[in-house]
């Protein structure tokens, strides 16, 4: 595991040019991408890259983290349409090879395929995480089995109230999600984890201090042979 820590512009930028590296050297990469306030700095740059040339997603195959139940595809709150705003709608990528869960629907059976369905592409070649301030990754909250493939998670309330900031009113928020889970995390050949704040730094400190529990599901990660861990001097400052 590595760990770089830089201001939260530096942290985008580096991220980026990870991406920007992994899509240039096999222009058919599978890209796992997350939703949440941490990443809108990398794919700023990202499609910054593509406007200026430097980088096509043309061929690019994506696969989102999770999605909350009940929001179709189209409500500003799902994170198809955060996606779709954030991202897609500016890059030259095709949106049939963009996979994000469904949150109404048959999405039981759509989260039962989502394993196989990123396998038949070879798997995910590079993933980004958040991290929530209680160590969940993706909606893995803790008590999460390390052996979890996608599923469907009850989201915690500090979760909830986590979220709620991006919803008019608490009320608003999902109380369940759709999740890849923790195995299928761990599935993919590279990760990169960003964490920004003073809110994540009690989670920063358990994933690279230990032990690996799954009290703290974003430490199975220390399992990982090819982890970087890129935060900001807040999300460091409990780190030993």
């Amino acid at each position: 595991m590595k760990v770089i820590v830089g201001t939260e512009k530096q942290i985008s930028e580096l991220i980026a040019e990870e991406f920007i590296k992994q899509v240039n050297d096999k222009e058919n990469s599978v890209l796992g991408l997350a939703t949440g306030t941490s990443p809108l700095g990398v794919y700023a740059n990202l499609v910054e890259a593509n406007k200026e040339g430097r980088v096509s997603f043309k061929k690019v195959v994506t696969f989102n983290l999770d999605e909350y139940i009940g929001l179709e595809g189209t409500h500003n709150q799902s994170y198809r349409y955060f996606m779709n705003d954030n991202l897609f709608d500016h890059i030259d990528i095709d949106k049939k090879n963009t996979h994000v869960l469904k949150g109404v629907g048959d999405y039981l059976a759509y989260g039962a395929q989502y394993d196989a369905e990123i396998a038949s592409f070879g798997g995910i070649d590079l993933q980004i995480l958040g991290i929530g301030s209680d160590g969940h990754i993706a909606f893995n909250e803790p008590g999460t089995s390390f052996d979890s493939l996608t599923h469907v998670a009850e989201l915690a309330e500090s979760t909830i109230v986590d979220n709620s900031r991006l919803f008019n009113d608490i009320s608003e928020v999902p109380t369940k999600a759709m999740t890849m889970g923790l195995k299928s995390i761990m599935n993919a050949k590279k990760i990169v984890l960003i964490a920004i704040g003073n809110n994540k730094a009690k989670a920063i400190a358990a994933l690279i201090n230990g032990p690996k529990t799954e009290k703290v599901p974003a430490s199975i990660l220390q399992d990982h042979p090819d982890v970087t861990i890129y935060c900001d001097e807040a999300a460091y400052s409990l780190v030993k």
